[in-house]
C-alpha cells in the first residue's frame, strides 16, 4: 500500500511541471500574461522547484549522496514555498484590482486597506516565528510556514469577497477572474487544513502529500480550462441610487480629491507675475466700456 502510494505521488509530482508549462502556454495563446503576471510568475516558480527537486529525488542515493542532494533540495523547497506565499498575495491583489477596475473609488480604498492588511500580516508571521526556542533553519520554516497560512486566510477573504461581488461587478462564473480566484481558494483550504490536521497527526504526512498533490492537480486542470477556452465579455454594470456599492464609491472617489482652494481678502500684486497682469489689464480695459455703455446711454435718454 505504502509503495502504491510512493509510486502515485511520484507522477503527481512529474504531472504538475507539464500542467504547469501547459497552462502558461494558454496564457500566452490568448494574451492574458500582462494581465495575470503574477500568476504566470507564481506558476513559473513551481515549475521551476519542480525541475530541481524532482532529479534530485530520482538521483538520491543513486548517483548523488543524501549529504549532497538534501541541503540542495531543502533550501530549493523552502525558498520556493517562500516565494509562492508572497507571489500568492500579489495574485490577489492583482485579482481585486481586475474585480474592482469599474469602481475606481473602492479600487482605491480596497488597495490601501489590503496592503495595511498584508503589512500587518507579514509583521504577525515574523513576530509568532520569533521564539527563543527557534533561531537558524527552524526559525525560516516557521515563518514562512506562517505566512503561508496568512497567505491562505486572505486567499479566502478574497474568494468570499469576488462570490459576493461576481454580479454587481459584472462578472460571470465563467470569466478568468471568479476561475483564478476559485482555484486560489481550493489551494489556501487544503492547505489550511492540512496545517491544522498535520499538528495533531504527524503520521499521516503521506496522505496529506496525496491530497496536496490532488489538489494542486485539479487546480491547474480548471485555471487551464478557464484560459484555454474564449472568456466571456464583461457587462456593463448598471447600478441603481441605491445601491451601496455606488455610494461608497462616490464616498471613496470624494475621500482622495483634492479640495478647491478660494483666495480671501486682498490679493498683493506683488504675487502675479508680469504677463499675468498684463492679461488683467487688458480685460480689465475690454470690459470698462461695457460697463460704462449703459450709464451713457442713460445720459443720452435724460
Amino acid at each position: 500500500m505504502q509503495t502504491t502510494m510512493n509510486a502515485f505521488l511520484a507522477y503527481l509530482g512529474y504531472l504538475e511541471p507539464i500542467l504547469c508549462g501547459m497552462l502558461i502556454y494558454f496564457m500566452m495563446r490568448n494574451k492574458s500574461v500582462h494581465q495575470f503576471k503574477y500568476l504566470v510568475a507564481l506558476l513559473g516558480v513551481r515549475f521551476g522547484c519542480s525541475v530541481i527537486c524532482l532529479p534530485l529525488l530520482y538521483l538520491c542515493g543513486r548517483r548523488l549522496s543524501v549529504h549532497v542532494t538534501y541541503p540542495i533540495y531543502f533550501y530549493t523547497y523552502w525558498g520556493c514555498y517562500a516565494l509562492e506565499a508572497i507571489l500568492s498575495l500579489m495574485v490577489i491583489y492583482s485579482i481585486f484590482k481586475l474585480a474592482m477596475a469599474p469602481l475606481k473609488g473602492l479600487q482605491t480604498l480596497g488597495i490601501l486597506v489590503f496592503r495595511w492588511v498584508a503589512a500587518i500580516s507579514v509583521a504577525v508571521s515574523i513576530g509568532v516565528a520569533v521564539t527563543p526556542h527557534l533561531s537558524g533553519v527552524k526559525f525560516m520554516t516557521a515563518m514562512i510556514t506562517q505566512l503561508q497560512q496568512t497567505s491562505s486566510i486572505l486567499t479566502l477573504c478574497l474568494l468570499l469577497f469576488v462570490c459576493f461581488a461576481i454580479r454587481p461587478m459584472g462578472l460571470s462564473f465563467r470569466s478568468r477572474i471568479f476561475g483564478v480566484s476559485l482555484g486560489l481558494g481550493f489551494l489556501a483550504t487544503i492547505s489550511l487544513v492540512n496545517s491544522a490536521w498535520i499538528a495533531h497527526n504527524p503520521s499521516m504526512f503521506s496522505v496529506f502529500s496525496l491530497v496536496n498533490g490532488l489538489a494542486v492537480g485539479l487546480t491547474l486542470l480548471t485555471w487551464s480550462a478557464y484560459f484555454a477556452f474564449p472568456e466571456p465579455k464583461r457587462r456593463i454594470i448598471v447600478l441603481p441610487t441605491t445601491s451601496p456599492f455606488l455610494r461608497w464609491n462616490q464616498i471613496s472617489m470624494a475621500l482622495g480629491d483634492d479640495p478647491g482652494y478660494v483666495a480671501v481678502g486682498g490679493i498683493p500684486p506683488e504675487l502675479f507675475a508680469p504677463a499675468e497682469l498684463e492679461v488683467m489689464r487688458r480685460a480689465s480695459a475690454k470690459m470698462t466700456p461695457a460697463l460704462e455703455s449703459p450709464a451713457a446711454m442713460h445720459s443720452l435718454s435724460a
